[in-house]
């Protein structure tokens, strides 16, 4: 399988002799930057507009996650930022100095500060600031600026969560497949394809539920 996503990235680059190690199996979009000392697991998703600076210390991404659109992962000196396995870290998300659990979601635009440690099977929502140093448990939706815990984050949410991330983990073979530049249509074609309906929103999937 060609790597194009890695091979072809002008952006993945070497620090203080350093060099980036991504598994074969994961797509690092030719628009990320990903830098130094930086370790990407199987299965893994970078979107365009990513930046991983791996200079100051480590960045660890375990298998299945997404690092999607603009988001930054950086820390203080001496540190290694962990993203433990199915983590989901939504677009224009911040992680900086911080340990993401197993199969936690951070939302769009959130910021985790230095040395919060973040539960396996969270949820963070959008625009949710996490302040330094704080220990977040298992199973918690954590919301706002400051965040809070609101709740438990229940059997259903929880399935959600995994759901859109699988699609994450799916996305990197596809992209390998189909993903190469092009120039634009000046006109719609009249066999253009038809989009797929993959995923709900959550607040869908509640009101579809409370109908039942």
């Amino acid at each position: 399988m060609a790597n194009f996503g890695f091979r072809k990235n002008n952006y993945v680059l070497s620090f203080k002799d350093f060099l980036p190690v991504v598994h074969e199996s994961s797509f690092v979009h030719p628009q990320a930057a990903v830098t130094g000392n930086v370790i990407i697991g199987k299965n893994c998703y970078i979107g365009p507009g990513a930046a991983l600076r791996g200079d100051w210390g480590g960045i660890i991404i375990e298998d299945g996650c997404n690092v999607q659109e603009n988001c930054i992962i950086h820390m203080f000196p001496g540190v290694t930022v962990l993203l433990k396995q199915y983590s989901h870290i939504g677009h224009g998300a911040v992680v900086h100095g911080a340990t993401i659990g197993t199969n936690c979601l951070v939302g769009m635009n959130s910021v985790i500060m230095d040395n919060v440690e973040l539960g396996d099977e969270c949820i963070v929502g959008a625009l949710s600031f996490l302040k330094e140093a704080e220990k977040i448990p298992a199973r918690s939706l954590v919301v706002g600026n400051p965040a809070k815990i609101i709740k438990k984050v229940s059997e259903e949410m929880i399935a959600w969560k995994t759901r859109g991330t699988k699609l994450y983990q799916q996305l990197p073979n596809e992209m390998f497949e189909s993903f190469k530049p092009c120039k634009p249509l000046h006109e719609i074609p009249a066999d253009r394809p038809r989009q797929e309906s993959l995923y709900d929103t959550w607040n869908k999937i509640k009101n579809r539920d409370s109908k039942l």
